[in-house]
């Protein structure tokens, strides 16, 4: 069979441990997943109360132009509604984007390390990869900007990123913004955009009314609880949509995301209440760091990268054995490290005094 070649030594996605895997390992009767940047309160009220009652027929297909979430979320937004496009969570539409615009004879600029699916996507596409490493956890966006050529097709910026949860500020994706030429597509990826708290983070929503290649990527998996149902949404300047739009499969998001979603907008207050218990979360992780000497990088996401300076995988095998799953560093391209989802207050106490015993026991042997 002709397989692409690039493909052939492209490994699948790997999840994490699953809660159920865990207890069977370890004989444990409970674990909190903290690995996967969920929301540990769930989804609003009014979500649950929306599929409860939903009563369409499951026989008819999805609305392919998704026109009432469409409507809503352009309303929410103060945006066109040709301005929107939607995908089975913001993952489709990166890979959308590359299907889109990377091809073999193309390059693509992105920092390292940041969302892994970013260069995946490449890779299957048959595009040169341009990574720029992380500066203090940040994008340097200087370099990456001197890395940008002719052939340069598409650049990608989280941000906050991921795993390091460090924002770029207003001032630094202007400048960056203005090095960039009109022909070069710049990926704006806010998955964890409604975390954040910093006074000097840009305002996407201005930012595309100044930058005609500016697409801004956002999901419901996050904060808003809904990552079960695969939903996530783009917008940037219209024309900019229509032509992405040609490869969108149809019917790509389905009828209960879609009312889940919807009601999940209208729930603005359950946002800002996950907004503030996060903040507190990661005091509670801030405070674990100080009194331990332990250095971590200040998040405006919903999870907190610390470096333990230690084998990453040690620390998350033992934590996995007092029943809590974090990500290790050593997956996510930065050994000696653990990314921690921000949890409960509780979940946080549980897994800090579990972190608290490791390092113990690691002084003593």
């Amino acid at each position: 069979m002709k397989w692409k070649e690039q493909i052939l030594t492209l490994k699948a996605y790997q999840p994490g441990r699953t809660t159920d895997q865990v207890k069977k390992e370890y004989g444990l009767e409970q674990v909190v997943k903290l690995a996967s940047n969920e929301n540990p309160f769930g989804s609003s009220e009014k979500v649950k109360e929306c599929i409860r009652s939903y009563a369409d027929s499951f026989a008819v297909y999805p609305d392919g132009y998704t026109t009432s979430l469409r409507t809503e979320l352009a309303a929410f937004l103060n945006i066109s509604e040709n301005q929107l496009i939607f995908g089975n969570g913001s993952d489709e539409i990166i890979l959308m984007i590359s299907r889109a615009m990377l091809e073999p004879g193309k390059n693509t600029v992105m920092a390292t390390p940041t969302f892994p699916q970013y260069r995946h996507n490449a890779i299957v596409e048959g595009a040169e990869i341009r990574e720029i490493e992380l500066v203090d956890g940040a994008h340097d966006l200087k370099e990456m900007a001197n890395a940008i050529d002719e052939n340069t097709a598409v650049v990608w910026l989280c941000s906050p990123n991921n795993p390091t949860g460090i924002h770029i500020t207003e001032t630094q994706l202007r400048t960056f913004l203005n090095e960039v030429p009109e022909s070069v597509l710049v990926v704006l990826d806010e998955a964890y955009y409604e975390y954040v708290t910093a006074d000097d983070y840009y305002n996407a929503l201005e930012i595309i009314k100044d930058y005609s290649n500016i697409i801004v990527l956002r999901t419901f998996s996050k904060v808003y609880g809904l990552a079960a149902f695969r939903i996530g949404y783009g917008f940037a300047d219209a024309s900019l949509i229509a032509k992405l739009e040609p490869v969108r499969e149809p019917f790509n998001v389905n009828s209960l995301a879609q009312k889940a979603a919807s009601a999940a907008v209208g729930d603005q207050e359950f946002i800002a209440e996950c907004r503030s218990a996060n903040k507190q979360g990661l005091n509670q992780f801030y405070a674990f760091c100080e009194e331990n000497n332990l250095r971590y990088y200040p998040s405006e996401a919903n999870f907190i990268l610390i470096d333990f300076n230690c084998d990453s995988n040690q620390l998350f095998e033992y934590l996995m054995s007092k029943g809590y799953i974090v990500r290790s560093g050593s997956a996510l391209g930065i050994p000696g490290t653990v990314r921690v989802t921000v949890g409960s207050t509780k979940q946080n106490e549980g897994v800090i005094e579990a972190m608290k015993s490791f390092l113990e026991e690691t002084v003593k042997r």
